[in-house]
């Protein structure tokens, strides 16, 4: 029995049982006397409210009027949530107002103990793009869209969406909302068009479900925007090239491993040339990959485009 499997059912044990001793543990789950005090130990950090009899019988009893926890954390697993809090302060992220609750009923779960170690990691750990002077501080400018929120209520009902924008209306079926480069975005296929649609979810207006009669699903979505899509970038990468790749892509990106060890890669993929904004990302981000790299196919916009900061390299040198 693994040690997190181990120490829920011993904390079910106890609690059904309103005396018991480090001797009873030992007999009931096969391990050591060391094993069950530390068990127990871990177990009292988690919230348990145990007393310790002392004397030849003693044991431990649980409080009186006390239950289980309906939440148990261990000590690794509270750094890892309050880190992630932590992590997330002053980023255009939706629902931000509810991490200071979440903190709150977080603390109320743990130890003093527990608490000491978070108010340390407080203290010590900034993250980039915080406030390093008042990182709890939610400024104006930190708040996400109104339309986030909004957005994502809709979509756990229906991916069925008319969008609401500057230049006119869209009816959409959504297939992701993600976040780039502090930017949401939806994509999505154009329903009257019939075509894949990026919109940046701060140029909403509104958005509302849309009824639509023949509702396609998820697969042929899928099929009709890959039907529409040429590729027209193959790259090989190599052990170096496939390390960079790790450290960013584009989320619409990803790498299909050629062996077994991962150590190298092909990645085949749509530009739209046409977007010059796209094809100056792309660009860059080949210069990030790195020498580590075999062209097999590539448009002539990308490489005129690596040409140009070649020759301006070489000229600078």
């Amino acid at each position: 029995m693994k040690k997190v499997e181990r120490i829920n059912v011993i904390m079910r044990y106890i609690n059904n049982r309103s005396h018991f001793t480090i001797s009873e543990i030992m007999r009931e789950f096969h391990i050591s006397r060391a094993t069950a005090i530390r068990d127990i130990r871990e177990i009292e950090a988690m919230g348990m409210p145990l007393v310790a009899e002392v004397g030849r019988a003693g044991g431990y009893f649980v409080m009186n009027n006390s239950i289980l926890p309906n939440v148990r954390f261990t000590d690794n697993e509270i750094k890892a949530l309050f880190i992630a809090f932590m992590a997330t302060r002053n980023q255009q992220l939706p629902y931000l107002t509810s991490r200071q609750s979440l903190a709150e009923k977080l603390l109320g779960l743990i130890s003093e103990t527990q608490q000491d170690d978070l108010v340390l990691l407080n203290q010590m750990l900034l993250f980039e793009g915080t406030n390093p002077h008042n990182p709890d501080l939610l400024e104006l400018s930190d708040l996400p869209h109104p339309m986030l929120e909004k957005l994502i209520q809709i979509i756990l009902v229906d991916s069925y969406l008319l969008l609401t924008l500057k230049e006119g209306q869209y009816s959409i079926y959504l297939v992701h909302l993600y976040h780039e480069k502090g930017v949401w975005f939806i994509e999505g296929l154009d329903l009257k068009e019939e075509k894949r649609r990026i919109f940046a979810v701060d140029k909403l207006i509104d958005v509302t479900s849309f009824m639509v009669k023949k509702r396609l699903n998820k697969k042929k979505v899928l099929q009709k925007l890959s039907d529409q899509q040429e590729i027209n970038l193959v790259l090989e990468l190599a052990p170096k090239a496939i390390a960079q790749f790790k450290k960013y892509h584009p989320l619409k990106f990803s790498l299909s491993y050629t062996n077994p060890f991962q150590t190298t890669g092909i990645l085949r993929i749509f530009i739209d040339t046409a977007n010059t904004e796209e094809v100056t990302e792309i660009i860059n981000w080949l210069l990030f990959l790195g020498e580590d790299m075999t062209i097999k196919e590539m448009p002539a916009e990308v490489l005129e485009g690596l040409k140009k900061v070649a020759q301006y390299i070489q000229s600078q040198c």
